[in-house]
C-alpha cells in the first residue's frame, strides 16, 4: 500500500513521541519549578529556527508561569551591534555578562546540533554555555543530536530521537515547541490559564 510523504512524516512524529525520555522531561520541569521558587530567571538561547522558538518560549514562560525570562534575539539592535563589534562567537556570552546571570538562573538552549568546537558550528551557544558554567547557573537543552557540546555540558539535555537522518532539523525544531509547551502546561510550572 502506498504511503504518502505526509503519512510517513507524521508516523515519524508519533515514533519520536513514543521514544522521548519522559523522566528527563519531568526532571526539567522540577528544575524549572525550583528556579521559579528561588526567583531565578531563564535565558533562552538558540539560532535559526531555534531563535524563533526562544522568543516564543520567553512569551509563554513570562505570561503563563510568571517567570522572568529573556532572549538576546528579541533586541535586534543590541544583538547586531554585538555581532558587529565583538563577533558572532561572543555575541550571546557578552549579552549574558550584562544580564548578570547567577547561580539561581537558568540557560535554556534550543539547538539541533548542540554546537561543535571542531567543526566551528554554533560557537556562540558554546561560549554562552561556558560562561553559564562559570557562573554556576543551571543549563537545560533540547537538542537533535546527542554528540554535540551542549549534550555533554548541560545539567539536563533532552535529546529528540533520531528517526530519520533527513528530518533531524524539522523534527528537532518542532519538538522544541512541543516540549516547552508541555513544560509551560505542567502543573509544577503553570500559574495562569490560557485564554483557550
Amino acid at each position: 500500500m502506498y504511503k504518502s510523504f505526509s503519512h510517513k512524516f507524521l508516523q515519524e512524529t508519533i515514533s519520536i513521541c513514543n521514544r522521548l525520555d519522559k523522566s528527563k522531561i519531568e526532571r526539567v520541569a522540577l528544575l524549572i519549578s525550583n528556579i521559579k521558587k528561588k526567583n531565578g530567571r531563564i535565558f533562552f538561547l538558540g539560532v535559526g529556527g531555534s531563535a524563533g522558538n526562544s522568543s516564543h518560549a520567553v512569551n509563554d514562560f513570562r505570561k503563563l508561569a510568571n517567570i522572568e525570562c529573556y532572549t538576546p534575539i528579541d533586541n535586534a539592535s543590541e544583538l547586531t551591534a554585538r555581532i558587529n563589534d565583538d563577533g558572532w562567537n561572543n555575541s550571546f556570552s557578552n549579552w549574558l555578562k550584562v544580564s548578570k546571570i547567577k547561580k539561581n538562573d537558568c540557560l535554556f538552549f534550543f539547538s539541533v546540533g548542540g554546537g561543535n568546537i571542531k567543526k566551528k558550528v554554533s560557537i556562540n551557544l558554546i561560549e554562552a554555555a561556558k560562561f553559564g558554567k562559570k557562573k554556576k547557573c543551571k543549563i537545560v537543552s533540547i537538542l537533535g543530536r546527542k554528540d554535540g557540546y551542549l549534550a555533554k555540558n548541560s545539567n539536563e539535555a533532552i535529546i529528540i530521537p533520531d528517526i530519520n537522518k533527513n528530518h533531524i532539523t524539522p523534527h528537532s525544531e518542532a519538538f522544541q515547541g512541543i516540549i516547552w509547551h508541555l513544560l509551560i502546561t505542567h502543573p509544577m510550572i503553570k500559574q495562569y490559564k490560557t485564554k483557550w
